[in-house]
């Protein structure tokens, strides 16, 4: 297995720091716009090499994967780019893994109600391609979406003969401070991404479809375990929704995501303002993209990592019929902590645990423990392999009973 890692940032430089400790491929190559970058997260291993990308042109993904004779490529970029990486990979006949899948649009008059070109659908849409080549696109492998799809895929063939709701749910308890010691406003992931997935409208699988909602609806509070605590949830797009109800019957799938009341707040006002358009506007005789200035302006995800305290906690609530016919609620869960990720791995908790997954996944594809071809999400194939494995990276999963 030869990889090309696309992507140095927070996720893509916790990404080689993973896979510097294992040896079930050949060689690492890692690329980014930034070849400075690319470098830096290429040094943790002898054996990683760095190089130049634009990520945006698929000739320039198929060219060095044809240069560096590469096996699979591993998308650690923002989604705006997963659609020329896919093609990319597809032209240069390399497999390839994302994290986040190719971006939606909204419904042009009910955007609220009904779907519009729903995440992923780009890459759906080119499935029977991939599964004529016999290639393998293996996407949303991530955290959210990737181990909570997994975990339903869990759920289905071990714990529920029948379920009613998948629900994943996500909150941390993190807080970054300044030189000072001050709480700051600096979030542990891609802004760019949290503006995306927080402003679009929010997909629901509800009784056999998928519908719309408007972003924030639906609060609840989840009570988070390992004390993380109770934190109010609410509905945002995100792939889980258009993943899991492909593989894994369900009366209704959603992701809900504990914000909290200043990010919400941010947000809706970066929307008043018209920040968080993608589409560029002219200042001063330079045309930059409103939402990239927010992105820019923020402390890089990567950086916080020293400043940053507490756990984060990626989960899936599953409701439903056990195997043994009784009303059953199971959360499963894995929970990281920021402290264990600097001190072990030198990387933030959040683009740890984001980035590990893939790293396991790809570790089971060299095995031949994972197989397949055509446009697959994690709950495709079989959990409790990945579950078993997590555990040899330090990142044990959990489960918690719930009153149904």
């Amino acid at each position: 297995m030869r990889i090309l890692l696309i992507g140095a940032g927070g996720v893509g430089g916790a990404f080689a720091a993973i896979a510097a400790r294992r040896s079930f491929y050949d060689a690492l190559v890692v690329a980014d716009y930034d070849v400075e970058r690319a470098r830096r997260a290429a040094a943790v291993d002898d054996r990683f090499e760095a190089v130049q990308v634009d990520a945006s042109d698929p000739s320039s993904v198929a060219g060095l994967c044809r240069a560096h004779g590469i096996t699979h490529v591993m998308n650690a970029v923002d989604p705006v780019f997963t659609m020329s990486i896919f093609d990319g990979a597809f032209e240069a006949g390399a497999d390839y893994l994302d994290m986040a899948m190719s971006l939606s649009r909204p419904h042009p008059e009910t955007p609220y109600e009904q779907c519009g070109v729903k995440l992923g659908d780009e890459q759906f849409a080119k499935a029977s391609a991939w599964e004529s080549a016999g290639r393998l696109a293996l996407v949303g492998i991530g955290v959210e979406p990737g181990l909570s799809d997994v975990f339903a895929r869990h759920a289905a063939d071990e714990l529920f003969s029948d379920i009613d709701e998948l629900g994943t749910r996500d909150g941390a308890n993190l807080v970054v401070t300044d030189d000072a010691g001050n709480e700051i406003f600096a979030p542990s992931f891609s802004m760019w991404t949290t503006i995306e997935e927080c402003l679009n409208p929010p997909v629901v699988w509800q009784d056999g479809a998928w519908h719309t909602t408007a972003p924030f609806s639906e609060p609840e509070v989840f009570d988070f375990p390992e004390g993380i605590g109770p934190i109010e949830c609410v509905n945002v797009e995100h792939e889980e929704v258009l993943l899991m109800p492909r593989w894994v019957d369900c009366k209704r799938a959603t992701f809900k995501y504990g914000l909290g009341e200043e990010m919400i707040t941010i947000l809706e006002v970066l929307h008043t303002l018209g920040l968080d358009r993608t589409d560029k506007v002219r200042v001063k005789g330079v045309e930059v993209s409103p939402r990239d200035v927010v992105a820019a302006v923020l402390p890089d995800p990567a950086t916080i990592g020293p400043r940053m305290t507490g756990k984060t906690c990626a989960g899936l609530w599953v409701t439903g019929t056990g195997k043994d016919g009784a009303p059953r609620s199971t959360y499963l869960y894995q929970v990281v902590d920021n402290e264990w990720t600097m001190r072990e791995y030198g990387h933030q908790c959040v683009v740890w645990q984001t980035a590990l997954n893939p790293v396991v996944a790809l570790e089971l594809i060299a095995e031949g423990t994972w197989s397949g071809s055509g446009v697959l999400g994690p709950e495709a194939l079989p959990a409790q392999p990945f579950l078993d494995r997590l555990a040899d990276y330090g990142a044990p999963w959990g489960q918690q009973e719930l009153t149904p």
